[in-house]
């Protein structure tokens, strides 16, 4: 039997305010497969990126366990899941978060040098070619468009040949044509090299393009 390469089972988040407590995600279960493409929906403040924080092992819920390539993160502490993650997971995140002072190319050599993977330089300018970017190797953030600094982004999370890519609005700083075509490189990519991806967006239009979706409205989950 097809274990999931990531299931939760009945995850609540609660944090503490000064108006007493507030409970972002409520009794959450979910399975996800490997090679899937899975969509979380759902409007601003509806604990979309919380879940995902959950699902990758950055955060843990305040109930309920989650598990992740088999193995429950309940136990682990934050060392043992960043070494759980650590080549096996990739992550887009709207805000693009490359490092200002490296070069493209250093920030995609960056990824594959901290897991000790060999060639790092040719694997980064092999990751930027296939995102379009091999004339752009040598430019910093700041000399690249919000498209191509998303695109680097991109050839860093796929420099690993992560298992699982967490994406996180990832056209959300995009103009919509430059946004599509972000997408279409994500799609792409994910295709070619089997990766399971799990996408947080507002856009339902975006979400239609996975194979399995889920509406988050109040804490609370709804397959698609």
């Amino acid at each position: 039997m097809l274990k999931p390469i990531i299931s939760t089972h009945s995850i609540s988040k609660t944090v503490s305010t000064v108006d007493g407590d507030l409970h972002i995600l409520e009794n959450i279960s979910l399975k996800i497969f490997k090679g899937e493409a899975v969509a979380i929906v759902g409007a601003s403040g509806s604990g979309k990126s919380t879940l995902l924080s959950l699902l990758a092992g950055l955060d843990q819920p305040s109930s309920g366990e989650i598990t992740l390539f088999e193995q429950s993160l309940q136990n682990l502490n934050e060392d043992q899941r960043a070494q759980l993650r650590a080549g096996q997971i990739g992550f887009v995140f709207q805000s693009f978060q490359l490092l200002p002072a490296l070069t493209a190319l250093e920030n995609v050599m960056l990824s594959a040098e901290l897991i000790g993977m060999k060639k790092p330089k040719e694997l980064a300018i092999e990751s930027l070619s296939a995102v379009g970017l091999k004339e752009r190797l040598y430019h910093t953030p700041n000399q690249l468009s919000g498209g191509e600094q998303q695109r680097v982004a991109i050839a860093r999370a796929f420099v690993t040949n992560p298992h699982i890519l967490f994406a996180d609005e990832p056209t959300g700083n995009l103009d919509q044509k430059t946004g599509e075509k972000i997408i279409e490189i994500l799609f792409q990519l994910r295709e070619q090299k089997g990766t399971t991806l799990v996408l947080v967006t507002h856009d339902n239009t975006l979400a239609q393009q996975c194979n399995k979706h889920y509406q988050l409205i109040q804490g609370k989950i709804h397959a698609g």
